[in-house]
């Protein structure tokens, strides 16, 4: 009869043996399995504010495209596009580091350097400048030289009376005309004649007068005696150009593959702005893709990279307004020099 010690050691050898085979195979899987795959890091995008110069408008279509296409993602930046405020400037915005980049344009630029708010043009929007004087074509003006006499509808900028007047004694005219500020679109002041003419910008407000049936004459600031000049342009402050230049740099090569697609897409890029922009600011999408049309070829030379800037645009325009004497300091006195070096740069480019 066996004895309960016989029973029991086969039970003992039985466990160690399963302990052992336990062993064995977590071994065995240990060995066996695949490692975890890390998870996938979303690479964090350095993020660059712009500042607007207006509504958003096809002069801004690049920075929109550059956005919805993903370049600016690729570069490793994300644009914030600040809101737009009549209050104040984006050229105040930038030269205090509230914005990194902002849309002005060479009026812009001088006048708020010489006021001892510093900011550097890092390339232009367009390259020529595509605004004029515009009347109705009923009003009996048919050149520069008989604005004189007549009433202008401004916007208040110091610039605005001496360009007009250069203009008119170019084509043998006095330069003299009376001047009123715009409280009502320029089109419409012209077509209730509350006014006689008009400072246009071709690609928005004279795209704009031809959709609405109302024909103009216009005159070409640049065909009628004032240097080239850009308008609009992008900008950044010394602080930022010091500081954050390889951010810059990014910035600069994004934004020119977003105007070099809508230089060759004008219509799929009319769209991208249109869907970009607040609900119901485009109400008339046929306007934007007119627009678009009319500016897409414009934004650069087909000999010239978008965005490059000439020396001679920084110096013939700047040196005619600053001898004007409207150009004033932060106290109020007249600005007659600047270095017109230190208003623009290419270095973004290289």
């Amino acid at each position: 009869m066996p004895t309960k010690e016989m029973i029991k050691l086969p039970i003992k050898y039985i466990f160690a043996t399963f302990i052992v085979l336990l062993g064995l195979v977590g071994l065995f899987l240990l060995q066996n399995r695949k490692p975890a795959k890390p998870p996938i890091e979303t690479p964090k995008l350095t993020a660059v504010t712009l500042a607007l110069d207006y509504t958003p408008n096809t002069n801004h279509t690049g920075i929109y495209v550059a956005q919805k296409k993903g370049y600016y993602k690729n570069e490793g930046i994300e644009v914030k596009i600040l809101p737009y405020s009549g209050n104040v400037s984006s050229e105040i915005l930038v030269s205090t580091n509230k914005a990194d980049v902002g849309v002005s344009y060479t009026e812009g630029v001088v006048t708020s350097v010489a006021s001892g708010n510093p900011v550097v043009s890092i390339a232009t929007i367009i390259r020529h400048n595509t605004s004029s004087l515009a009347a109705t074509e009923n009003s009996g003006i048919k050149t520069p030289k008989d604005l004189d006499g007549k009433i202008y509808g401004g916007f208040g900028a110091p610039f605005e009376n001496a360009v007009i007047s250069e203009m008119i004694k170019k084509n043998n005219g006095k330069g003299n005309f009376k001047t009123v500020m715009l409280d009502i679109d320029g089109i419409k002041a012209l077509e209730t004649k509350k006014i006689d003419f008009v400072w246009i910008f071709d690609a928005w407000t004279g795209v704009q007068a031809k959709r609405q049936g109302v024909k103009l004459v216009s005159f070409s600031l640049i065909k009628y005696g004032i240097p080239d000049y850009y308008t609009p342009v992008l900008i950044s402050g010394p602080t930022q150009i010091k500081g954050r230049p390889e951010i810059l740099r990014k910035f600069i090569k994004a934004t020119t593959k977003g105007y070099n697609f809508a230089i060759q897409n004008p219509e799929e890029s009319a769209q991208i702005l249109i869907d970009s922009a607040q609900k119901g600011m485009f109400d008339d999408k046929e306007f934007v893709v007119e627009s678009q049309k009319y500016l897409s070829p414009r934004y650069t030379d087909p000999d010239k990279p978008w965005g490059v800037q000439d020396e001679k645009a920084w110096t013939e325009f700047p040196k005619f307004i600053l001898s004007t004497g409207q150009i004033k300091d932060a106290s109020g006195s007249a600005v007659t020099t600047l270095d017109f070096t230190k208003l623009y740069t290419n270095q973004f480019f290289k």
